[in-house]
């Protein structure tokens, strides 16, 4: 039988400045481990630190710019397009243009804490 998320749940967002998760599908919310999606909104400068997750990730970007930093450079995901990360290599995110961004992530498998590893701040 189909399972409906009446609501996310709201999870806390590393970086700089407040930024909103939702999530929908994951460990806290729905308990899945396979997987998790997730809405996030995140202000104008919000910056988290890098880190190199044992996850792959797809970012879909709905409203503005979400940067993605790597160890080859650096990618501008615009709305309207989308980034895959892999597991194992090094990232981080930022939203440096006025407005901020909001996104879609999907983690395979589902995003944990302990399997982020991001970098002593």
């Amino acid at each position: 039988m189909p399972q409906l998320i009446a609501a996310p749940s709201i999870i806390k967002a590393a970086g700089n400045k407040p930024k909103i998760i939702e999530e929908y599908a994951g460990r806290v919310n729905s308990g899945h481990e396979t997987a998790s999606v997730a809405r996030m909104m995140a202000p104008s400068g919000w910056v988290e630190p890098g880190q190199r997750p044992d996850f792959e990730e797809i970012t879909v970007v709905l409203k503005g710019l979400l940067r993605v930093e790597h160890e080859s450079g650096v990618l501008d995901v615009r709305a309207g397009q989308a980034v895959v990360t892999h597991a194992g290599e090094w990232i981080r995110y930022s939203c440096p243009e006025p407005g901020g961004a909001e996104y879609v992530a999907v983690c395979l498998p589902a995003f944990s804490p302990d399997t982020v590893h991001r970098d002593a701040q």
